[in-house]
């Protein structure tokens, strides 16, 4: 019996993290569309900043708020921490267990940065704690209070950190990495800043306090910040399944573009939830679209892919190339240590299978460099040339 201990590994730990990571989202969205759906109305009780009703599941529901907390305490009080804090966990799970574990395959690319498996691994941990720090120590800044200055300095945060992972990691581990700070800055706010200033407050409230306003205004401004990066960081998350968002050259661009699209489909959404009409609802929308086509002319539109009728490769060299450079991981049975079954299924053994995978070795290999694997095989920029043109001239046998 032969147990591929790594696959299952991922898939249970892939599952968990889904599980967790819609919840937490779910979560988030909720409270969100609540906070903005909120009424003054006749008739609350002291204290109440607003209320809201809502129809689900066949019955009525009456929410209310209180901008720093009630008079008494309720007999039960309902936490939402746990979604997130297992979110991360599984996240980090996640990326031990495919980018750590297998770092010389997936972390490391040598093209761009010569580094030990150890030390790309603790480089990822450094970004990752580093990026919660930096953009911590933005909002507590002076300069956190202005709201546009702080979400340009965290704009500019991300896009300076996707730019230097870049040259540090493989095109995929760059850009799932900035997906993974953006999710550790988001569960930070989450640990060390909304639930410590909640478990203040109704500390406070428990022995006769009065509450400080500004730990609900804090917290308040960290679950918005957390509500506003949830669209980027998933899109983010599952780069890796799209070679054209990891293989580009301008890796950095593309971040910011997810940002802004992301950012500015949310706040469409933030904005109707208050009750909003009119031309305030109209703009974003269009801009987003207009960055969307932006960002896929960006990835789309190569220089230097010309290649002569009479300079394409036959058949028969296609295959050398592809058997030089793919088939330690594309055979009935690979010889890189970090596979033991050919990833996918796919197997280039021959020219059909080629043929029938053209496609993808395109995506993979042609228009992004995602493929081999940090380029263990060193497989040279004349060599992607060659087998895109063979391909685009309908991979002619002689």
């Amino acid at each position: 019996m032969e147990i591929a201990v790594q696959d299952w590994a991922s898939m249970l730990v892939r599952w968990v993290h889904i599980i967790t990571g819609i919840a937490w989202i779910g979560s988030s969205f909720y409270f969100i569309w609540l906070d903005l759906s909120l009424r003054q109305r006749d008739g609350m009780p002291e204290g109440a900043y607003g209320e809201v009703w809502s129809v689900h599941g066949g019955g009525f529901y009456h929410a209310q708020k209180y901008l720093v907390a009630p008079k008494q305490m309720p007999d039960e009080l309902h936490w939402f921490k746990y979604e997130s804090y297992f979110t991360w966990l599984s996240g980090f799970c996640l990326l031990a267990i495919m980018y750590y574990w297998g770092a010389e395959s997936f972390l490391v690319d040598t093209d761009k940065l010569a580094i030990a498996p150890w030390q790309a691994i603790v480089g990822s941990i450094t970004f990752l704690a580093g990026g919660w720090v930096a953009y911590d120590a933005i909002c507590k800044s002076p300069l956190g209070r202005n709201t546009a200055v702080l979400a340009t300095l965290v704009f500019i945060l991300v896009v300076a950190s996707s730019y230097g992972l870049s040259q540090v990691f493989s095109d995929r581990a760059a850009m799932l990495h900035v997906g993974a700070m953006i999710g550790t800055m988001m569960t930070g706010n989450v640990f060390f800043i909304i639930i410590p200033n909640q478990k203040i407050v109704v500390d406070d409230l428990k022995n006769g306090r009065n509450p400080d306003p500004s730990l609900g205004i804090q917290a308040k401004q960290r679950s918005t910040h957390n509500n506003y990066l949830t669209l980027p960081v998933l899109l983010m998350m599952i780069s890796n399944h799209y070679p054209m968002l990891t293989g580009a050259e301008k890796g950095w661009v593309i971040v910011a573009l997810i940002l802004l699209i992301g950012g500015i489909v949310r706040h469409y959404f933030n904005t109707a939830h208050t009750g909003a009409k009119g031309k305030i609802l109209m703009w974003q929308w269009p801009v987003a679209t207009a960055l969307m086509v932006g960002l896929v002319l960006l990835v789309s539109v190569r220089s230097g892919e010309e290649i002569a009728e009479e300079d394409v490769i036959s058949a028969p060299q296609a295959l050398a190339i592809i058997q030089t450079r793919c088939i330690a991981c594309h055979a009935a049975k690979p010889i890189d240590p970090d596979f033991e079954k050919a990833p996918g299924d796919l197997k280039f053994e021959d020219v059909e299978n080629v043929r029938k995978n053209a496609t993808r070795i395109l995506a993979q290999s042609v228009l992004s460099k995602a493929m081999p694997l940090a380029n263990k095989t060193g497989m040279t920029p004349e060599e992607r040339k060659q087998l895109g043109g063979w391909i685009r001239a309908g991979m002619p046998e002689e």
